[in-house]
């Protein structure tokens, strides 16, 4: 049986992991610029927790209906944000978290500064859950997400977000719908945050308007950015790394932000394609170690 500390420490990377994920399939399949991703995350794990407990709802129910609610929010927020491109992007995507953030913090419904409580981790087989049956269920939820995307990116939705990707005029003149795609990596990422949001919800029992704040999308961003952007394991490692990260330097976590901000720029700077890109260090040596074994074999 694994220690307590060590169960809270893996879910946690897992949820980042999904909530990684998510933003890479806007971000690093479709191309587009997301700096509010915290957003969705956050109506995740409202929605669910006002549903279990408001309205009674179990926890079986409530966290699709976070993913539902999040991916709603996606299509009504995704449409007027990807139009505009680039620079653009980016300061609306932002905007949106600080709405979000805001109305979180100022609306009484929502529990104001003082947050959410009362969540609990499922019941099943007439007991309530343990953390490490938690861990185990959203480690299946993290595998089918994987096989999801593998699916995509071999499926001409794939393919149309590769062309987006690569040059928006070109995947137009090509015949490629932008909005209908675009829209469509945005509510898909919207809804895997807002899957992550109930999970999380769940996990800590308590919710409150600081938990998906700016500085949640761009731990979020760095995740990405860090394990290799558009590749598929790429998020899954910046998880592992940026979520173990905190808990071996406490001393400095009131810097996290700080940190995590000089850490993104230093990998665009010097490893734009992150630990897993196909130019990165790691793809390199692998290549480097695999020709030094076919030339010995």
């Amino acid at each position: 049986m694994m220690s307590g500390y060590l169960i809270t420490i893996l879910i946690t990377v897992l949820v980042y992991a999904i909530l990684a994920h998510s933003l890479n399939i806007i971000t690093g399949h479709a191309g587009q610029i997301s700096l509010g991703h915290a957003a969705f995350f956050g109506i995740g794990a409202y929605t669910s927790a006002l549903f279990y407990t408001q309205a009674g709802v179990s926890f079986w129910v409530a966290v699709p209906l976070a993913a539902l609610v999040a991916g709603l929010v996606g299509i009504f927020l995704g449409i007027p944000c990807l139009r505009v491109r680039d620079d653009f992007l980016a300061i609306t995507t932002m905007g949106i978290g600080f709405v979000v953030e805001a109305i979180f913090l100022y609306i009484p419904f929502f529990g104001g500064a003082m947050g959410i409580g009362g969540i609990n981790l499922p019941h099943w087989f007439g007991r309530e859950m343990t953390k490490s049956e938690y861990f185990f269920l959203i480690l299946i939820v993290f595998l089918l997400l994987l096989l999801l995307d593998r699916r995509l990116g071999r499926s001409w939705i794939g393919l149309a977000w590769s062309s987006i990707r690569e040059d928006e005029q070109a995947a137009e003149a090509m015949g490629v719908d932008l909005v209908r795609f675009k829209v469509l990596a945005f509510v898909l990422g919207s809804s895997i945050a807002g899957l992550a949001g109930g999970f999380y919800a769940h996990f800590l029992t308590f919710i409150m308007p600081q938990n998906f704040g700016f500085g949640q999308s761009i731990v979020i961003l760095c995740m990405v950015v860090f394990g290799g952007i558009g590749t598929r394991w790429g998020p899954f490692l910046g998880a592992i790394i940026l979520g173990v990260l905190p808990e071996i330097s406490r001393p400095i976590m009131e810097y996290r932000t700080l940190v995590y901000g000089v850490l993104l720029l230093a990998m665009m700077r010097f490893q734009p394609g992150g630990l897993l890109g196909e130019e990165s260090i790691l793809p390199k040596m692998l290549r480097r170690f695999q020709s030094h074994s076919s030339e010995k074999g």
